[in-house]
């Protein structure tokens, strides 16, 4: 087992690692739009991209991309964007992993995404 933490996410607001890799599994952590300098961006499609570039960088830091993804949850706390979410993940996501998108009262540092993410090294 090997807890990851890259130097190309924001750190993390808790004690948690970025990712934990189990054989050839990764568990990527809830990932939400700040960026690395703190900054959590105006638009919801800026955050919404954010969020995804997070989960590709901590990805990139045990090799692996996007196109590794096999289960994606997702927490909005407004589920009226749901269709708006979808545009910009369909951008990301030419493969159609696994998933769940909840709806939510709350999230960390007050934004209206997260998102973990489970992938496979094949």
């Amino acid at each position: 087992m090997k807890f990851v933490i890259s130097e190309n996410a924001p750190k993390p607001v808790g004690p948690y690692s970025h990712a934990v890799v189990v054989e050839n599994f990764v568990f990527v952590s809830g990932q939400i739009p700040m960026r690395k300098n703190g900054e959590i961006p105006e638009k919801f499609e800026e955050r919404v991209e954010a969020v995804i570039e997070n989960v590709r960088a901590i990805l990139n830091e045990v090799g692996l991309d996007l196109e590794n993804v096999v289960k994606v949850t997702v927490y909005l706390k407004d589920l009226s964007k749901f269709n708006e979410f979808n545009e910009v993940y369909e951008k990301y996501f030419k493969k159609k992993p696994a998933r769940v998108v909840v709806g939510v009262s709350e999230l960390p540092k007050g934004v209206d995404i997260e998102m973990e993410v489970v992938a496979f090294r094949s």
